[in-house]
C-alpha cells in the first residue's frame, strides 16, 4: 500500500526574470531549487503530525525527475511597475496530532508583508473555523494564532520581461510500497 501522508514540510520561493513567459517560470524554479522536477499541485492540508522542516534541509531530499507535491502560490506579469505579490500562510493547530491549513495567496498592488498578512489570516480563519473557533480577523497577531507565511513581491522594471514569482511549501512524502505483505 502507498503511504501518501506527508512527514516532512518546507517553504521555499523564487523568482524568475526572462523575456517570455515560459523562460520565467523555469528560473523561478531554479532560485527555488526545485527545478527538475515533476510538480503536482494539491490542495491546502498541513498533515497530521507533520514536520516543517528547514529549505536547506528539505532540498536535501529532493532528485532529478521527482514527482514533487507542492502547495504553491504564483503570479507574473510583464508591465512596467507593476506590483506582484504572492504568498503561502500556514495554520496548525496545538494539538499537531490533527490536520492544519496552508493557504495561497496572490495579488497586484501589495508588498510582501501585506501579500504574507493576508495569506496568514486566511489559514488561520480555515483553521479556526474547522475547530469550531471564532476568529476576528482585527485581533492582534499574537492573538489570533501561531503560524508561519513566506511570501514576496517583485516589481517589473522592464515590460519587455517577464516577472514570474513563485512561493511553495514542498510536501515531502515517503513512499512505503508493500508486496506480498513485505516492505520493497
Amino acid at each position: 500500500m502507498l503511504d501518501l501522508v506527508a512527514k516532512k514540510l518546507f517553504l521555499t520561493k523564487g523568482v524568475g526574470i526572462a523575456d517570455d513567459k515560459l523562460t520565467s517560470f523555469e528560473f523561478a524554479l531554479r532560485q527555488a531549487g526545485i527545478a527538475g522536477t515533476n510538480i503536482v499541485l494539491i490542495s491546502s492540508i498541513f498533515p497530521p503530525n507533520a514536520k516543517l522542516i528547514p529549505r536547506k534541509d528539505g532540498l536535501k531530499l529532493i532528485k532529478p525527475g521527482q514527482i514533487l507535491f507542492t502547495i504553491y502560490s504564483r503570479n507574473q506579469t510583464n508591465e512596467t511597475n507593476r506590483l506582484i505579490s504572492a504568498s503561502v500562510g500556514i495554520a496548525q493547530p496545538k494539538d499537531r496530532s490533527k490536520y492544519g491549513y496552508l493557504s495561497e495567496y496572490d495579488t497586484f498592488g501589495k508588498n510582501e508583508r501585506e501579500s504574507g498578512d493576508y495569506a496568514e489570516d486566511i489559514a488561520a480563519q480555515m483553521l479556526a473555523s474547522s475547530l469550531g473557533i471564532p476568529f476576528d480577523i482585527d485581533k492582534s497577531w499574537d492573538e489570533k494564532r501561531q503560524q508561519w507565511t513566506i511570501s514576496g513581491a517583485k516589481k517589473a522594471k522592464n515590460y519587455l520581461l517577464w516577472i514570474f514569482l513563485l512561493i511553495g511549501v514542498i510536501i515531502g512524502v515517503v513512499f512505503v510500497l508493500e508486496k506480498r505483505g513485505r516492505r520493497i
